[in-house]
């Protein structure tokens, strides 16, 4: 029997770092169980440089990576989201669309390494510490038994995820 694709949304307002990162990151970590993709409600238009040198590592294909707006996941012929993730306060608090599928949801806030101030240097100690709290939490995500889960309890699992520190 073949094992299903977790579809998994991320959502920042710009859509321009940390949804990315996470993006990035699933479906790297999830060995094929997952399948990433990124969304804002105001997206940029571009990505941070910074976000595409921590994913560059991960050999995830940089060229496919875009902002683009949440509203791409919420028409008829998207894709259907098993899971939708908020990575940044101010996503979370908006309205969202309705996601088809009824995923199930989660608030993962992860600070916003593209508002540290001063040097390039702290810019990128920002954005390191952004993408390694984002590998944490998606390192216990992945490992997660979903086949054998509730659906009550992954979001428990979810929700809880959110509120560990890198």
């Amino acid at each position: 029997m073949e094992e299903k694709v977790y579809n998994v949304l991320f959502l920042c307002t710009g859509n321009a770092a940390r949804s990315i990162m996470a993006e990035a990151l699933v479906s790297t970590m999830g060995n094929g169980r997952f399948r990433g993709y990124s969304a804002g409600s105001r997206p940029d238009g571009g990505i941070d440089p910074l976000a595409l040198e921590q994913i560059r590592p991960t050999g995830y294909p940089l060229d496919g990576l875009r902002s683009k707006s949440w509203d791409e996941f919420a028409t008829p012929d998207a894709p259907v989201m098993d899971f939708v993730f908020t990575v940044c306060d101010e996503t979370a608090g908006e309205a969202c669309p309705y996601w088809p599928g009824h995923p199930i949801t989660a608030h993962w806030d992860v600070e916003d390494p593209t508002a540290a101030a001063d040097t390039e240097e702290h810019k990128r100690a920002a954005f390191h510490r952004a993408f390694h709290q984002i590998r944490a939490r998606m390192s216990i995500f992945v490992s997660l038994p979903l086949h054998m889960l509730e659906k009550n309890a992954i979001h428990q699992h979810v929700t809880d995820i959110g509120r560990t520190a890198a």
